[in-house]
């Protein structure tokens, strides 16, 4: 039985190979990759390889979104930076930076409302629901969730 990290990992898998992460490391360990100042200004968004020659085989661009203000500052960082990519995989997975300027992707930090209680009745549908899942704890899972989503949604 695969827990929910491992699907996790696969739906981030599946998510990144689209963008052409084959390693997605790149995508999850950012900030200890490059350094959490770098991190906070900047995000991975897209890697492209490339045949650049007999002589110097593939190369692989990476496309990363930078706050305006610190685009300078990385753009200067950049062989120190690929070095650090390079040095986390332990090859040479990238060959050059290609910085866009933008708003970086953020996590809603506005205060939520708290969930409201659900009634019995709400419980005991969710119950139902997920109550021929095979598995206990994707059964429990499943149920935590409704839970969560219900509450959510009612407060709305």
């Amino acid at each position: 039985m695969h827990g929910l990290g491992d699907l996790n990992r696969a739906i981030l898998a599946r998510s990144g190979q689209r963008r052409g992460f084959v390693q997605t490391e790149v995508l999850t360990r950012w900030s200890s990759i490059v350094g959490p100042d770098v991190a906070r200004h900047s995000c991975p968004e897209k890697i492209t390889a490339t045949f650049r020659g007999r002589s110097t085989g593939l190369g692989a661009t990476l496309l990363i979104r930078v706050e305006g203000g610190a685009a300078t500052e990385i753009q200067h960082l950049e062989p120190q930076l690929i070095e650090r990519i390079n040095g986390y995989f332990g090859y040479a997975a990238v060959a050059k930076l290609r910085l866009v300027q933008g708003p970086l992707p953020r996590a809603d930090h506005r205060a939520r409302t708290p969930p409201q209680a659900l009634s019995r009745a709400a419980r005991d549908a969710i119950e139902a629901t997920v109550a021929s899942t095979e598995h206990s704890d994707v059964r429990a899972a499943l149920a935590s969730l409704g839970r969560h989503i219900a509450a959510r949604t009612q407060a709305l």
